[in-house]
């Protein structure tokens, strides 16, 4: 797989000229003449999983047991001590523009990135040639199992449960097999899947999803879960967003890192969002101080952004909406077809469309990065006043307050 990969550095300035020379011959992710039908607020369901079992877990652990969890996952044992505000969550939920894949806060957007996600997660480095694609069967999700556990295959079918569409198994059965597993490293590998299908991938509250199981079976062989995390965060809140209601089954934590403006924990719904509608360029702090890259990726195969391939679907998102997140100058970028990027794992031809993806990923196309004086182009100013959004606040000139009152 390796040898198959390739990927291709070019300029700023041919990215610039390429990007705004198909943005204005093929226009961007929504028309002029659309008309938004999102709901002028969404209601969103912030219930997470109890995790107060898998933390007693992890504090009964010996030092010895936690090293031998962190050579193998890295340390996303933090995740079980991130407290979700409600408040900021369903605030930010509001400005999630799902057309363009970002959060539009007055005049500027912000997009979660791969490179943030690996770092807000404490991923390993992201070896971008390692994509999951999901191929899945019942049978196979069976086997998985009894892998990942080293329980019988009688043990495994009898605790399977079915859960809308999918299948999946019990927090409580992998609760007790953490607990009296007689192999060490699998009490530890049941923890960690627990942790996945917990809390990165809560489908069903107190239940591990089969997708999250066939995702968990692939880290060994060197998948990054960077990708399918992003790629479920944007689908959970897009489709939150066109149905006005939901529950949030994505990723919080690093959502709540990337909205830490302000360290407090007594601020209402109605204030975050005051704060979020009158959002300055200077109020903000980019998060990507610690990872400035010279070298972005911004598209991959013959797409005009970055695949997404998801357990339950697939999105794209194009990088090239955040460039001052990198610490680079903000141009024009391309967006056409974006809207269109989101399918689900259903239908007669989701396979070939997820072959498609897969293969992108075989052929990256970065940028090197431009840092100078002036972080916006002339042009990206008028386009981003002209440009069609989704039905997202906009500023309140009458609220307007300052984020330090």
């Amino acid at each position: 797989m390796e040898n198959e990969f390739l990927s291709k550095v070019e300029d700023n300035a041919a990215v610039r000229a390429w990007s705004e020379k198909l943005q204005s011959e093929k226009g961007d992710s929504l028309p002029e003449e659309y008309i938004s039908e999102l709901q002028d607020f969404t209601c969103v369901n912030v219930a997470q999983n109890e995790l107060q079992e898998l933390k007693d877990i992890w504090a009964s652990w010996d030092e010895g047991v936690k090293q031998l969890f962190y050579q193998n996952y890295g340390d996303i044992s933090y995740l079980l001590d991130i407290r979700v505000d409600k408040h900021l969550f369903r605030a930010i939920v509001q400005f999630w523009n799902s057309a363009y894949k970002c959060f539009t806060f007055g005049d500027l957007d912000l997009v979660p990135t791969i490179e943030e996600y690996t770092t807000l997660l404490r991923c390993p480095k992201i070896q971008v040639w390692k994509t999951y694609a999901r191929v899945f069967s019942s049978q196979i999700f069976v086997k998985k199992l009894m892998s990942i556990s080293r329980m019988s295959e009688p043990w495994v079918t009898a605790r399977v449960q079915q859960k809308g569409d999918s299948k999946c198994v019990h927090w409580e059965n992998l609760r007790d097999l953490i607990l009296a597993h007689p192999d060490e490293r699998k009490r530890v590998d049941i923890f960690t899947l627990s942790i996945y299908g917990l809390v990165i991938f809560p489908r069903a509250l107190r239940h591990v999803d089969e997708a999250v199981i066939d995702l968990f079976d692939r880290l060994e062989k060197g998948i990054t879960p960077v990708l399918v995390i992003l790629a479920e965060t944007f689908r959970s809140l897009s489709s939150c967003r066109k149905t006005g209601e939901g529950r949030f089954t994505g990723c919080y934590s690093p959502l709540k890192e990337e909205a830490a403006i302000q360290k407090r924990e007594d601020i209402s719904e109605e204030k975050w969002m005051d704060i979020f509608q009158n959002l300055k360029k200077g109020d903000f702090e980019w998060r990507a101080y610690w990872m400035v890259p010279d070298e972005i990726m911004y598209r991959c195969g013959n797409f005009n952004w970055v695949s997404l391939l998801r357990i339950w679907g697939a999105t794209g998102y194009t990088p090239l909406l955040a460039l001052r997140q990198y610490k680079s100058r903000q141009f024009i970028p391309t967006t056409y077809g974006l809207a269109q990027s989101e399918f689900s794992f259903k239908g007669a031809h989701y396979k070939k469309r997820v072959r498609e993806l897969s293969d992108a990923w075989k052929q990256t196309c970065w940028m090197k990065r431009l840092a100078v004086g002036s972080m916006v182009t002339p042009e990206y100013n008028e386009w981003f006043k002209k440009r069609v959004n989704d039905n997202v606040p906009r500023p309140s000139l009458e609220n307007a307050r300052l984020i330090g009152e």
